[in-house]
């Protein structure tokens, strides 16, 4: 198999770890966190790793505190939310005056590692949430590939595309059967995966939880906890709205968005490019790869990230609010973007410092002093 060097990953880590007792990969099974940490360990001289799904390693952290305190160097311990008991045993350890360790802890989902953390380890914890394979990472080059097999390692690097719908299928069928309940959720496999299912259809479009909860015959509030449960599991994006102190009426929903688009082929049943580009959901599922790359290649973080529309149709699908500046971004499947009078609409009202139209294309030219056009392959020229 070959590999993708992750040197951005890498050096953000290292980074955290210098300035930090404790650092935490958070991110979805499979996307990589584990080999990241050991290509992390490959630079340090003692290191101790511990994998609370090997009972081994179960073993040793029977008594947390005689076994970790110890050690010195660095000390990674995977899939934490199975313990979070020992975050009380960090803090300890976080708080020696002499520190003589560090700690790199990974987690394949946020609930129950941001509460613990939050009450255990606030101030001396950093969080990374580590992300599929970029388009910078695997070249432009490979972008078609990319967008029709995803993003996690395993499906994009597969022998062949059967071999990456077989693994795309594995893993949601896993996720469901197995890692969802072991982190406490309750809730039928086959009811989950008939939601998720759903969700990938509305994939790109405004969250409605009443239309969810009639079609699956249950309250607001049950359909919307399905909604957090897979947000938090890192499988789905909620895209908040931006409000402005304007006069027209503005929409205060949620976007939804399936975090890998290969996941998403997988769930819509779809098995190739030409099946893929029959598709109504094409646009969509092209829309949210571009956004994802966008927000990658602009190192966006999730509270700068936001959507904005209006009830009298005036929208933009991204905008990013950075200190001063405020970018917006529209994404069109075409070879051809043209400027629309919703684009303009928006830079007005929001007061954008710059505008981007990213288009199936390999050009860059502007369409006014304020709005430039991007071909998804130029998407390292955006600074």
């Amino acid at each position: 198999m070959p590999i993708i060097e992750r040197n951005d990953y890498l050096l953000k880590i290292n980074t955290l770890i210098k300035n930090n007792p404790v650092v935490a990969l958070i991110g979805p099974r499979q996307v990589g966190k584990t080999t990241l940490a050991r290509d992390i360990a490959n630079e340090y001289a003692s290191v101790t790793f511990f994998d609370l799904e090997n009972p081994a390693s179960l073993a040793r952290l029977q008594d947390p505190l005689l076994a970790l305190q110890s050690l010195k160097g660095l000390i990674i311990i995977d899939e934490i939310q199975h313990q979070p008991d020992l975050f009380k045993v960090l803090r300890v350890l976080a708080d020696e005056p002499r520190q003589k360790r560090k700690f790199l802890v990974l987690g394949s989902a946020s609930p129950v590692l941001l509460q613990q953390t939050s009450e255990s380890l606030a101030g001396r914890i950093a969080y990374l949430e580590i992300h599929g394979l970029s388009l910078q990472e695997v070249g432009v080059a490979h972008l078609e590939t990319l967008w029709l097999r995803g993003t996690f390692p395993r499906a994009y690097l597969a022998n062949n595309q059967a071999a990456s719908i077989q693994w795309r299928q594995d893993f949601i069928r896993t996720f469901l059967e197995r890692d969802l309940p072991m982190l406490g959720v309750n809730i039928p496999a086959i009811t989950m995966r008939r939601f998720w299912m759903m969700l990938a259809h509305y994939h790109g479009q405004t969250w409605n939880a009443s239309e969810f909860s009639r079609a699956f015959g249950m309250s607001d509030k049950s359909v919307r906890h399905y909604l957090d449960i897979l947000t938090s599991t890192f499988v789905i994006k909620q895209l908040a709205p931006w409000w402005e102190n304007i006069s027209k009426r503005q929409v205060k929903a949620p976007k939804i968005y399936l975090n890998d688009s290969g996941l998403l082929h997988t769930l819509l049943g779809l098995n190739n490019k030409e099946e893929l580009e029959s598709h109504p959901k094409v646009g969509a599922s092209w829309e949210g790869f571009a956004m994802n790359a966008v927000i990658a290649q602009l190192n966006a973080l999730p509270e700068e990230i936001f959507y904005w529309s209006t009830y009298s149709g005036a929208e933009i699908d991204l905008v990013v609010m950075r200190g001063n500046q405020r970018l917006g971004f529209e994404f069109k499947r075409t070879s051809s973007p043209s400027l629309t009078s919703s684009l303009q609409t928006a830079c007005a009202d929001l007061n954008l410092t710059k505008a981007y139209i990213i288009y199936m294309g390999n050009d860059v030219f502007p369409l006014n002093d304020k709005v430039t056009a991007l071909g998804l392959a130029r998407i390292e020229e955006l600074a």
